[in-house]
């Protein structure tokens, strides 16, 4: 892993709410993939006459555990129920009803308030809101992950190909992208959806028809941007392809503004979703959804805690999305620059131990330390370097890339970034130490008394 890249996951998991959010969601997301084990109407364990069964992987007819039918065996049948545990016992899962079981032996009439039976209570068809809940968080969750998966490949590609070859490719998608953007989405899927039974799969690809758009944008302008660097004209120079060039140059700059709005890709994949089975043009009648909880809590007012458990798992699903992707974006947005201002900077040695400046110094360097605020602690750049410059004498500072040589360049004209901090050292300058000149007084010293002639990194590195 590139150092970069680990700067910038330091700098994710700093942020606490987002980094707390994303194990949230990852949790969420385990136990939806696991709901079976979890909430269903088949029990996890049998042991009849010292045999062990495993009914949530096989099924068994009703013949194995003393029954008259060869048909699958009904669990919750009060007479499978007494003859299994008068040979043995059941180990049913936490939430023993699935999300499409119908409760018979309700105290009260559906849709009933929760109690220690039905934790959240049952819709008005006497199914299990829990168990519904935690069935359709993993259609939720499944169709937005998958939604943004298969979104931006498709609209990465699209805007690395206007960005890079602009001309008539990009006029051309451009007009072609705005006229489909300017379609109703919603209105069409309505349409599309009255003729046609929708299906998870129908859905997904109906969505994607739209969705990938969202990211063209983004990728188009980065790339637009980054192929009039020179390290890009220097591959076309040397005859490297297209493909490649998008490959190996383009696209990695072009990700950073991308990665911070697939959260943002995912969540609106959530939310249409709801609405499209909230308005009953989703998925079809029976499948575990949590728009059609929302509809059954706006149909069933009498049972408050149907809209309760709707509305508070799409709100948590949402909530969490967006504190990712702020993170995300805050991480790998390189605008933002580590602020330190306010960071306690530690001691890097001993500051009272200056050398003696050398008499015919012009420019005198002595135990200099400048240190930079990371998201994993303090770093020094420069440790106690001293270098004296005399009349008409050329030094040459010769180290690594990272090694301090521009820090220490910059520091004497105080021209170093507002994170960096000074721990000590001394620049001599005609008597003054520099480190202590107010900003107006370096000034005047810049340009006229010590000049520095940078360098154009872009030429060289990528």
């Amino acid at each position: 892993m590139k150092p970069i890249t680990r700067r910038k996951i330091a700098a994710f998991r700093a942020n606490r709410r987002g980094w707390v959010s994303l194990w949230l969601t990852v949790a969420l997301l385990g136990m939806s993939l696991f709901a079976e084990v979890i909430a269903n109407d088949r029990p996890l364990l049998v042991s009849y006459q010292d045999e062990l069964y495993v009914p949530l992987i096989e099924t068994y007819p009703e013949t194995t555990f003393g029954g008259f039918l060869e048909t699958a065996t009904d669990y919750r049948d009060p007479f499978i129920r007494e003859t299994i545990e008068a040979s043995g016992w059941i180990l049913w899962p936490p939430i023993p009803y699935s999300y499409d079981t119908v409760i018979h032996d309700l105290p009260v009439p559906a849709p009933s308030p929760p109690s220690w039976q039905n934790w959240l209570g049952t819709d008005d068809q006497a199914r299990d809101v829990a168990a519904r809940l935690l069935y359709g968080l993993r259609i939720s969750l499944l169709f937005g992950l998958t939604l943004t998966l298969l979104s931006s490949i498709i609209g990465i590609l699209a805007g690395a190909v206007q960005g890079y070859f602009g001309g008539w490719v990009d006029l051309v998608f451009q007009r072609l992208i705005e006229i489909w953007a300017g379609m109703p989405t919603l209105y069409l899927l309505i349409i599309l959806a009255s003729v046609v039974t929708p299906t998870f799969s129908w859905l997904l690809g109906l969505m994607l028809l739209f969705s990938w758009m969202t990211l063209v944008g983004v990728v188009r302008a980065e790339v637009l941007r980054t192929r009039q660097f020179d390290y890009v004209r220097a591959a076309r120079s040397l005859g490297m392809g297209h493909a490649r060039i998008l490959q190996r140059h383009v696209l990695p700059n072009a990700m950073v503004a991308t990665l911070a709005f697939l959260p943002f890709v995912t969540s609106g994949a959530v939310v249409t979703l709801t609405a499209l089975d909230f308005l009953g043009f989703g998925l079809p009648p029976g499948s575990a959804s949590l728009g059609e909880l929302l509809r059954q809590g706006k149909d069933n007012l009498q049972a408050p805690w149907l809209g309760f458990a709707g509305f508070f798992s799409i709100a948590t699903i949402l909530t969490l999305l967006v504190f990712v992707g702020e993170a995300v974006r805050d991480a790998f947005d390189p605008r933002n620059g580590i602020n330190g201002a306010n960071d306690e900077v530690p001691a890097m040695g001993d500051a009272q131990s200056v050398p003696a400046t050398a008499p015919d110094a012009l420019v005198s360097i002595q135990n200099l330390e400048i240190g930079f605020p990371t998201p994993t602690g303090f770093t020094e750049a420069v440790r106690r370097i001293s270098v004296d410059v005399g009349p008409g004498e050329v030094v040459a500072l010769v180290g690594e890339s990272g090694s301090g040589k521009s820090v220490t360049a910059l520091s004497i004209l105080g021209l170093l970034p507002p994170a960096a901090r000074v721990g000590g050292g001394r620049i001599e300058f005609r008597g003054r130490n520099l480190l202590e000149e107010r900003p107006d007084a370096l000034r005047c010293v810049r340009g006229n008394e010590i000049g520095m002639i940078f360098q154009e990194p872009m030429t060289s590195l990528n």
